[in-house]
């Protein structure tokens, strides 16, 4: 970590925009170690193996076509952060725009660039893989594991690092599988995402939007954690229970961030999709439950959500 480095670039942001996201990225860089990166051959082999055992045994599971990311990065922390960036920029841009001018942009810049830095430092110290469809951006999908992550929590949880890496796999590869069979689901989410930021911009939330974009989410956590328990090749109830531990014993201040970041809300995302998602399988198979991705008009309600014999009674064998 270096202070001075990370004082230096909110200090020196610039431009007219809210937040300067080239510092930005500078000062989560700066409050971080981006950890070890050299890799082993069998470290190296392992990534690949574990892709391509999850996409072989989900495909077979779940009974869906789609294939892994052209792009597949093993990195360090400022890797991710780097990757990130713009990311964060292509979805908060239109919202911190909504805020832009007051009394004292020059300093409300200075304080956004901070804030958004060290949200930045916070997830890049915490992220173990990450399958990013690239919201709002014409490139294509990307798969990311953060090497020095997932060897910081395997040691931290006393488990086996392959078994552990393994896992991160299964569960990344599970969501490309959902983006894959579901063509549609890129620009859904971003269409619902762009009227609720849209409608900020005379003064109101229109919740509807951001009820849908949470909706939606619920179902591809939901069936995530439905395929990972029907996919993955080994036990790995150990592994859930000591990572829901390691959250629940978070420091206050990490309490705090994780509640700023709505990361709480996903994990209530995974039980809830969970609970569906485990009904429908029970009656109709996992290949029944991959329905959902077939259209929008598949994917349940809210209500659906909590209730689904509702789902089961309106979609179609």
């Amino acid at each position: 970590m270096t202070l001075f480095r990370a004082v230096r670039a909110v200090t020196e942001s610039e431009g007219d925009a809210p937040i300067d996201w080239d510092a930005a990225g500078e000062v989560a860089k700066a409050a971080i170690d981006p950890g070890e990166l050299s890799l082993t051959e069998s470290e190296q082999a392992g990534y690949a193996e574990d892709v391509r055992a999850a996409r072989s045994r989900i495909r077979e599971v779940a009974e869906v076509e789609f294939d892994v990311p052209d792009t597949i990065e093993v990195q360090n922390r400022h890797h991710w952060i780097d990757a990130n960036t713009p990311t964060f920029r292509r979805v908060m841009e239109p919202v911190v725009e909504e805020f832009a001018g007051g009394p004292a942009p020059g300093f409300a810049r200075s304080l956004n660039t901070a804030t958004t830095g060290g949200m930045l430092a916070f997830l890049g110290n915490n992220v173990l893989g990450q399958y990013d469809p690239l919201l709002l951006a014409d490139e294509p999908h990307a798969l990311y594991f953060v090497h020095p992550n997932i060897e910081k929590v395997a040691d931290l949880l006393a488990v086996d690092r392959d078994r552990f890496r393994r896992w991160i796999a299964f569960h990344e590869v599970t969501h490309a599988a959902e983006f894959g069979a579901a063509p549609w689901l890129s620009g859904y989410l971003e269409d619902a995402m762009l009227d609720g930021i849209g409608s900020l911009s005379d003064g109101r939330l229109e919740r509807e939007a951001l009820a849908e974009v949470n909706v939606a989410m619920t179902a591809v956590e939901g069936y995530a954690e439905l395929v990972m328990d029907r996919a993955f090749d080994d036990e790995y109830d150990d592994l859930r229970r000591k990572l829901d531990e390691r959250r629940g014993g978070s420091t206050p201040v990490g309490k705090l961030v994780r509640k700023l970041l709505g990361l709480g809300m996903k994990r209530e995302q995974y039980e809830r999709g969970k609970a569906f998602f485990d009904a429908v399988a029970d009656d109709r198979g996992v290949h029944g439950a991959s329905r959902v991705w077939e259209s929008p008009e598949y994917l349940p309600s809210d209500e659906e959500l909590d209730d689904p014999n509702a789902w089961l009674a309106r979609v179609p064998k």
